[in-house]
């Protein structure tokens, strides 16, 4: 539901223009002006990773190949939800689109990064040198007049090699009841809808895990402003509302599936926050456990 909501306010943002501030390219996040003067460095490569292939074939970044969401997934098997692909698996995607791991990366979708917080969540995962999101996306781009293409662009397979280095922003079923229960002291963050948080008396499994705090992704992106960011300022303040202010805390991020806790993964690190995980499965996984523990209502 919430990607046709966000859909429509693309449509609706199409005739606002807002200023833009240029930040340092080496940052979690670069905006729409400096990508666009490094569009021609040979070493760069764009991936696009809008909602829709259609999207895509009407108009891209120039230069951006193509990656959709689901390409980062395996299919599911029985009742089981999809999963992340594997590192092994991953480095085969990103060779068959032209990418080494010298290569530096900027990744866009139409979603204030729902979709490119995943990958980024993926190359954090697996170690990738360079790697960004473009603030505010294509929709960004389009509301700032900046040149698009209809091309499909096809780079040359290349070779991605793994590295040594890797991150662990990952989190588990286990990880998950530990922090649950307090053996750990971690900081579970739901980031879904308040309804979703507080759960149903009718529905035998809803509401939140144990201790989670409630933190909606979707409040850390200014939807009249081209799907940019709020300002660092406003989404700490935010945040201490949740009681989470240092950046050192452990921090374990979920959703319903994943999707949307890889967007907060990429919010947090842009805030600098270190030691971020995503529990992929999500509650797709932790409600399929019986004996998980469910809290309904606003209190963690």
């Amino acid at each position: 539901m919430y990607l046709h909501y966000f859909r429509f306010l693309m449509l609706v943002l199409l005739g606002v223009i807002v200023p833009v501030v240029s930040p340092q390219a080496a940052s979690v996040l670069v905006d729409a002006a400096w990508l666009e003067s490094q569009l021609k460095d040979p070493n760069l490569v764009v991936i696009d990773m809008t909602d829709e292939d259609l999207q895509y074939t009407r108009y891209h970044i120039p230069g951006a190949v193509r990656l959709a969401y689901s390409d980062l997934l395996n299919a599911p098997v029985g009742k089981k939800p999809p999963t992340p692909l594997s590192d092994n698996q991953l480095a085969m995607q990103l060779g068959q689109l032209g990418i080494a791991r010298e290569t530096r990366l900027v990744l866009y979708d139409d979603m204030g990064g729902l979709n490119a917080g995943r990958l980024f969540l993926d190359l954090e995962r697996i170690g990738h040198p360079a790697v960004s999101v473009l603030d505010g996306g294509l929709v960004k781009w389009v509301l700032e007049g900046r040149r698009v293409e209809n091309i499909p662009v096809l780079r040359k397979p290349a070779t991605y090699t793994l590295g040594k280095t890797r991150r662990a922003n990952v989190a588990t079923f286990s990880d998950v009841q530990r922090a649950a229960s307090k053996a750990d002291p971690v900081t579970l963050l739901d980031v879904r809808s308040r309804d979703e948080y507080t759960g149903s008396p009718k529905e035998s499994r809803s509401g939140h895990i144990p201790q989670a705090r409630w933190w909606p992704w979707e409040q850390a992106i200014r939807m009249d402003s081209g799907f940019t960011f709020h300002k660092p300022e406003v989404l700490l303040t935010s945040l201490a509302r949740a009681e989470v202010q240092d950046q050192k805390t452990p921090i374990i991020l979920y959703c319903r599936s994943g999707h949307r806790a890889s967007q907060s993964y990429l919010t947090l690190r842009h805030l600098g926050f270190e030691n971020v995980r995503v529990y992929s499965g999500s509650m797709n996984e932790y409600q399929m456990d019986r004996s998980a523990q469910l809290v309904r209502g606003l209190t963690p």
